[in-house]
């Protein structure tokens, strides 16, 4: 008896995507982990929460207001003083529908400090106000 393969040249019809699925997911999983990163671009120590009275922020346009431990005030990642908060919070006051402000101060900052960043932001009747807090 003689085994003999056969050596013929046939093209592949069926197309492997198994390393392409294997590439999605990885990406997929380094987006979902780094995104939640993004957000926080100014480094502040949050005041702490219970976790029990935690909420979820609802989804929903923001701007984000920080004063880091130096006092020093951030609309977004652009540093501003007050008097150039009090204009960029009038421009948003403009809009028909002006976006929630989240609001993120330091632990250790003066309370009038942050007391007179909350009253520039209620002066222009911003009533969407969060504030940001870190659970313990």
């Amino acid at each position: 008896m003689k085994f003999r393969t056969r050596k013929t040249a046939q093209a592949m019809t069926d197309l492997n995507i198994t390393p392409l699925m294997d590439l999605a997911f990885s990406l997929l999983i380094i987006f979902m982990i780094s995104t939640p990163l993004l957000e926080q671009t100014i480094p502040v120590h949050l005041p702490k929460q219970d976790k029990s009275s935690s909420s979820q922020r609802p989804e929903m346009d923001f701007q984000v207001v920080s004063i880091n431990e130096n006092g020093q005030i951030f609309w977004g990642k652009q540093p501003v003083d007050m008097v150039q908060l009090d204009s960029l919070l009038a421009t948003l006051a403009a809009q028909p529908d002006p976006p929630a402000i989240s609001f993120r101060g330091d632990f250790s900052l003066p309370y009038q400090k942050i007391v007179d960043v909350i009253s520039a932001i209620k002066r222009h009747n911003l009533t969407k106000l969060h504030l940001d807090t870190e659970v313990k």
